[in-house]
């Protein structure tokens, strides 16, 4: 006898407990992994600027060109950084890594500004790219490019492995709540199959003998009533104790 009407509801709660839990836990993954990897990069990429204006200064005093064009040429081997430009004072571009030549929206762009902006390249990508002046300034700008599709990979990949893992705790977690509701609802199915079997039968002595009557919880107390009310039944006007619970 099932008593599936019974758990809708509760089966219901739980799938959207799990899903509520799963999609709150994901978006905060999405948000915190994005905004932290998006500023690690971010500074990352303003050291190296730095890093860059600070090496250069001697080699521009010498008017060593390439030098200059050896050192960017270094630091692009970092994950990550596509390309990077010096300009002098004056705006003239010293050194680069672009090829065959310097895109258009980097000549329009103001050389002396060194706030992060996004850039967005055709045939190239989507960068942000930071600035950092060489003696603040005076000796011209470093700007380094970082590629935007790296770092959205590496988020991609973290946030995988962690909804990943919630997705797996979803499922375990269904499941072990189906397991714990059907335990929950075999006593009362064999409550309901006992009832049922006591009214048709009309004999409740022949129907003593149930392993529901000797469970010690709800059910069992229920079955025992039931079956006290079935013997009263019986002999109207005779009133025998009332059973006692199992031990």
């Amino acid at each position: 006898m099932k008593i599936e009407k019974l758990f809708q509801r509760t089966r219901f709660g739980i799938f959207a407990m799990f899903g509520a839990i799963v999609l709150s836990t994901s978006v905060l993954c999405v948000l915190t992994v994005s905004t932290e990897l998006s500023a690690e990069y971010e500074i990352n990429t303003s050291n190296i600027a730095k890093t860059v204006a600070n090496s250069s200064v001697d080699i521009l005093l010498n008017r060593d060109l390439a030098t200059l064009q050896s050192l960017v040429d270094q630091f692009i081997e970092i994950q990550g950084i596509r390309y990077i430009y010096i300009t002098s004072e004056t705006g003239d571009y010293l050194a680069h890594t672009f090829v065959p030549g310097i895109p258009d929206e980097i000549l329009a762009s103001d050389h002396r500004s060194t706030e992060p902006v996004e850039r967005d390249l055709p045939g190239l990508g989507i960068f942000l790219e930071v600035g950092s002046p060489i003696l603040a300034g005076v000796a011209g700008h470093v700007h380094v490019g970082m590629d935007l599709d790296v770092v959205a990979l590496k988020i991609q990949r973290a946030i995988g492995q962690q909804i990943y893992l919630v997705a797996v705790i979803l499922v375990i977690g269904v499941l072990a709540a189906i397991w714990l509701v059907n335990l929950a609802a075999k006593p009362l199915g064999e409550l309901l199959a006992y009832a049922v079997e006591l009214a048709r039968d009309g004999n409740p002595e022949a129907l003593a003998d149930r392993a529901v009557l000797a469970r010690n919880d709800e059910a069992g107390h229920l079955a025992r009533l039931f079956l006290y009310v079935a013997r009263n039944g019986k002999e109207p006007g005779a009133m025998s104790p009332a059973p006692q619970p199992a031990d």
